[in-house]
Formats: structure tokens, C-alpha cells, sequence
């Protein structure tokens, strides 16, 4: 399968820009749904323990990525740099580093607020204060476990313009009892998803740029700076974080309700996400036309498939037909319920409907016969003749915010 080795370094920093949005289309996807199915509380909660139960995983991963290391806050900053917790431009955040052990951030624009501030005060003051104030602190000790992260103010806003939205200073408490990691961090930390690895991104790159982060920390990083080589790393690792959110959320559900709670919220999370994901990289690649090879396109980047992880083929094998083929892999032999993956069978996944209709409407899958070392297969079938299948009312949802609509600029 074609994933992200062979886009150009500027195809490259926007793909990863759609990555790093993809973590919050997936709050967009599924966190409604657990309001509705287990309550208010249990929305809270499983928010909190959805980004503290992967943050600790991802961030020294990210760092392996790009060389840098260390226990300062110099550090931390340029782990929130790379982490899909603050997408840039939809997260405006900025930096100022005092010293090795202290600085402060503060959002110029935060695009999480501005989806929550018509939901009135009390959903402010969900995000801001009841999640941001742990989850904050769990992506610091993922670097230090004597960090923390204190506001200097938060929402809500008073003014109901002020800016920045959100001011916060990061310190190293070298008193403080460390922070240890909660217990679906361990149980995600002993996954097959949590130490996959990758081939070394091809060296090819005749167009300059970082090839890792080990300079002085740039307040006014971005995804452009680096290598062809090195942001196929990112992009990876932006699809790690990802599905690692995923896992934790399946599991905080799982364990706040049952298995079937967890699927059922996972499925309508890829059915929401998975759709508006495809709509937009088919947005960004701009396929000429709509059809089978657009469809293909799409498929081959979403980020719904992280390989080699998910060992899967997308080919197209006529004018109107495609091929979707999942070999033996990781990614099913985790031995639990708790991810996308283990949602597949035979029978084609309404997820993969929802994305393959998000670039073309009238594109249907189907379920076909694995060959060779396959173990599951289905053919995508574009019928011009078909009627247009309608929005998934998953998909609407997500569509219908302000996430999933927000512009980045080049």
C-alpha cells in the first residue's frame, strides 16, 4: 500500500496538519455518543482518561522520532509542538521559555473553545477546567514526572472576546511527588500498537529541512521546517497517537460499561471521523475526478490505517472497481476488542461505506473472497447508475462542527 513515503515534502506538512486535526475529529466522533449512552460524568471522565491513558505513550515516541531528549521544559514544549492534542493554526499556540525549568504557553486561538463556548458555561468549564487541568499534567510527566502545568487564566472568557483564550505556565517542581501513570496507560503500554515500528523513511530528500529536532527549541515551529525524511516520521507517528487515543477511549468505555458499549461508540466515532476525514483529504489531494482512482487516492492516506501495523492493500481493478486486502498483522493479533481493527469481518464495516461514499456517493462496498495470505477482503463498486447514498447521521454530526470545517492556511 502507498502511504505517506511517497508525497512530496509539501504534500507531506499538510497531510501531517490533517493528522494532527484527525485527534480532534475523533473527540468530534465519539464523545457526544458517550454522552448520550452512559451520561455527562462518564463524557468527562472518559475525555480525561482517553488523552492521559496515550499521552504518556505517544510523547517518548515522538521524541525517539526526532532525536530530542531530555527532562526540561524545553523539552515538554517541543513535545506539545509535535503532539495531535494541539493541532497548529486550529490550536494558535505560543511559547516563551524562561528558563531550562520554567515557561509559559498561551492559545491565540483555540479551536477546541471556540466548538464549546455556544454549549454555555458549564461545557467550558468541562474542557477547561475538569479535563485540561490532569491531561495537561499527564503530557508534561510523560517528560518529567515533576512537571506540571498551572493556569494563569482560562476560560470561560471574561470579556466574551478576550485573548489570548488560555494562558498557562509549565514548571519543573523538583519537591513535587511524581505523577505516575494511570492504569490504562500501563494496559495501552503493553500493546503491540504501542512499540510498533517503522522501516527508516526513505533518503531521498534533495529539498533541505530539519531531519530531526536536536537545536534549540523554535517558538515558532512548524511542520514545514522539517525534511521529506523526517516528516514521514511525524505523519507516522501524528497515526500512533491517533489510534493509541483510540484504544484508550475504547478502554475507559469498556471499562465504565461493558465490550459492546465500547464497539458500538467506536463504530459510530470511525463511521463520524472516517467520513469528514475523507472529505477533506479528498479536499487536499483535489483528484480530478470523482470515481474509483479518487477513492483509491484517499483510501491509501486516511489515517484511519496505520501500516504496517495493518497490514492492508487498496488497488483498483477496473474502471469501476477497487480492492480492499488486510494480510495477517499486529494489528489482529492484539487479542482484545479495544480497536478500530477489531470491529472488521467479513462483512464490510459501515465505516468503510461512510468513506469511501465521503469521496464519492455512489461507491458501495462489498464483501469479497480473501486469497492467498489475506484474511479479510472487500471490493469498493462505483455504479454511476446507483442513487447517491445518503450522510450517516455519525458523519453529519462531525460535519457539522466547527472542527471539521476549520480551513488551514498553506
Amino acid at each position: 500500500m502507498i502511504g505517506v513515503e511517497r508525497l512530496s515534502r509539501a504534500t507531506l506538512a499538510a497531510v501531517g496538519r490533517e493528522y494532527m486535526l484527525f485527534g480532534h475529529l475523533l473527540n468530534r466522533g465519539a464523545l457526544p455518543h458517550v454522552h448520550l449512552q452512559l451520561g455527562a460524568e462518564a463524557r468527562e471522565a472518559v475525555a480525561i482518561e482517553e488523552w492521559m491513558g496515550a499521552s504518556p505513550i505517544y510523547t517518548p515516541r515522538m521524541r525517539r522520532c526526532l532525536g530530542f531528549d531530555g527532562d526540561d521544559v524545553e523539552t515538554i514544549f517541543k513535545g506539545f509542538q509535535l503532539d495531535v492534542g494541539f493541532p497548529h493554526q486550529y490550536m494558535d499556540v505560543r511559547y516563551r521559555l524562561e528558563r531550562p525549568d520554567r515557561g509559559e504557553f498561551w492559545l491565540a486561538r483555540c479551536g477546541a473553545l471556540i466548538e464549546v463556548e455556544p454549549h454555555g458555561e458549564a461545557a467550558v468549564r468541562s474542557m477547561c477546567h475538569a479535563i485540561e487541568d490532569p491531561t495537561f499534567d499527564a503530557t508534561a510527566v510523560a517528560t518529567n514526572p515533576r512537571a506540571r502545568c498551572r493556569p494563569i487564566h482560562r476560560p470561560p472568557r471574561v470579556p466574551a472576546d478576550r485573548t489570548p483564550h488560555c494562558h498557562w505556565e509549565v514548571f519543573i517542581d523538583r519537591d513535587a511527588a511524581p505523577i505516575d501513570e494511570i492504569p490504562i496507560a500501563q494496559r495501552i503500554g503493553a500493546s503491540r500498537l504501542a512499540t510498533v515500528e517503522f522501516d527508516p523513511p526513505p533518503d531521498d530528500d534533495d529539498g533541505g529541512g530539519w531531519n530531526d529536532y536536536r537545536r534549540p527549541f523554535d517558538p515558532d515551529f512548524r511542520l514545514e521546517r522539517l525534511s521529506r525524511a523526517a516528516l514521514v516520521g511525524v505523519c507516522r507517528e501524528f497515526l500512533v497517537q491517533n489510534h493509541l487515543l483510540v484504544r484508550a477511549l475504547m478502554l475507559s468505555v469498556a471499562t465504565r460499561a461493558d465490550d459492546a458499549a465500547a464497539r458500538r461508540i467506536a463504530t459510530a466515532q470511525w463511521i463520524g471521523a472516517g467520513a469528514v476525514a475523507a472529505t477533506r483529504l479528498r479536499r487536499l489531494l483535489a483528484p480530478a475526478d470523482e470515481g474509483i482512482a479518487a477513492i483509491v487516492a484517499v483510501l491509501r492516506l486516511h489515517p484511519a490505517f496505520l501500516t504496517p501495523y495493518l497490514r492492508i492493500d487498496v488497488q483498483a481493478t477496473a474502471a469501476d472497481r477497487a480492492r480492499i486486502a488486510i494480510g495477517d498483522c499486529d494489528a489482529l493479533h492484539e487479542g482484545d476488542a479495544y480497536s478500530w481493527y477489531a470491529l472488521l469481518d467479513a462483512a464490510p464495516h459501515p465505516a468503510l461505506d461512510a468513506m469511501v461514499q465521503a469521496v464519492d456517493s455512489r461507491a458501495r462496498c462489498v464483501s469479497a473472497t480473501p486469497s492467498g495470505d489475506e484474511r479479510l477482503a472487500w471490493e469498493i463498486v462505483v455504479d454511476p447508475a446507483a442513487a447517491p447514498a445518503p450522510m450517516p447521521s455519525e458523519a453529519a454530526m462531525v460535519a457539522a462542527t466547527g472542527t471539521a470545517t476549520f480551513t488551514f492556511r498553506s
